[in-house]
């Protein structure tokens, strides 16, 4: 079985050396590793060429290559020794690879050789209290986890080049989002996708709220690009913007009693995020960043209920402008997948 790693970079710098340390010490070694750099204004490019004494490496330079379209130079750049049909597996820079991770991630091709696609998993790796309420707001735990409906990230994933080909790659048209419509298309063709637990790649959240505003509002941007989760938005904006108006002017004025069924509708919107705490900060003190005192706690169960408005808002934001851009763009319509392809 052929196993390429591949991944897109840019400016990165020497924060990029960590994940690479990574990939050396896996206990599979990758048959190759083909990094796409988008076009780098720092020293990322020497850095990683200064591992090719280490990793079976081809570094590709494509200055203006958005994610999607350097993660297809990558893949295409695969070869295919004898005719075979090569496992890509996909991670990105900014992560810490478990020593096991290729090894984990492509088993269940060994068990399985009709199988197509193996999504992994991914946990955040929080170094500061904020970052603690951020992977704990945004980011599931594996007990939460549906291994068949679990749409994996690219982050941490594993596919059979002819898969990718099938479906066409990854979407060069969108900026954000890219993978999840990836993995609905690999859904949509091939057969159900394996899940491997273990095969985790820890990549640390945003580091302030700036940059998770500015996260999400991409994020969101993209769901309107992609008419992604209409439903959902729809949900948001009538939350926001109808009911909740609605029952604090009602509880202000009239019924007063309606100010516990605020508070309890409340935390029951915090659950997820309360339920997770204590993991992610114990996982985050065991890895000597965060020490679990009862000031911590307090401070993160306060952080929480800004987490999760910080990206309300920056969705109920981004989303529109999507759109807006699908209407006048008119994206190719990616659900219209053929088995031809």
């Amino acid at each position: 079985m052929t196993i390429a790693v591949i991944a897109t970079i840019l400016n990165e710098g020497e924060s990029i050396r960590p994940w690479l340390d990574s990939l050396c010490a896996q206990t599979r070694r990758p048959d190759s590793v083909v990094i796409v750099d988008g076009g780098s204004h720092d020293e990322t490019v020497a850095v990683v060429r200064s591992y090719a004494d280490r990793l079976p490496l081809t570094v590709i330079e494509a200055p203006g290559a958005n994610i999607s379209t350097g993660r297809n130079r990558a893949i295409a750049a695969v070869s295919d020794p004898g005719g075979a049909d090569p496992i890509i597996a996909a991670t990105d820079a900014g992560v810490i690879l478990v020593h096991d991770w290729l090894d984990e991630l492509t088993q269940p091709f060994t068990r399985d050789p009709a199988l197509e696609v193996c999504g992994g998993f991914f946990t955040a790796d929080a170094r500061t209290p904020f970052e603690v309420a951020l992977g704990a707001s945004t980011l599931p735990l594996i007990d939460e986890i549906d291994a068949a409906t679990f749409l994996p990230s690219s982050r941490s994933i594993a596919f059979r080049k002819s898969a990718w080909a099938r479906v066409g790659g990854y979407p060069e048209w969108l900026d954000y989002c890219e993978d999840l419509i990836f993995d609905l298309r690999l859904k949509a063709l091939a057969r159900p996708f394996a899940f491997a637990s273990e095969a985790i790649a820890a990549f640390r959240p945003r580091q302030t709220i700036g940059a998770f505003y500015r996260q999400y509002y991409r994020y969101a941007r993209g769901d309107g690009k992609a008419d992604l989760w209409r439903a959902r938005h729809a949900a948001r904006y009538l939350t926001y913007l109808v009911a909740l108006p609605i029952l604090i002017a009602l509880a202000a004025s009239v019924f007063t009693g309606l100010w516990g069924l605020l508070l309890v509708g409340g935390v029951l919107y915090l659950r997820a995020p309360y339920v997770r705490l204590l993991t992610v900060l114990r996982r985050s003190a065991a890895a000597g960043h965060v020490r679990e005192t009862t000031l911590t706690v307090l401070l993160l169960v306060a952080l929480v209920p800004l987490v999760r408005a910080v990206g309300d808002v920056a969705k109920m934001i981004g989303y529109p402008v999507g759109v807006v851009w699908r209407l006048r763009h008119r994206p190719p319509d990616w659900r219209a997948v053929s088995t031809d392809q």
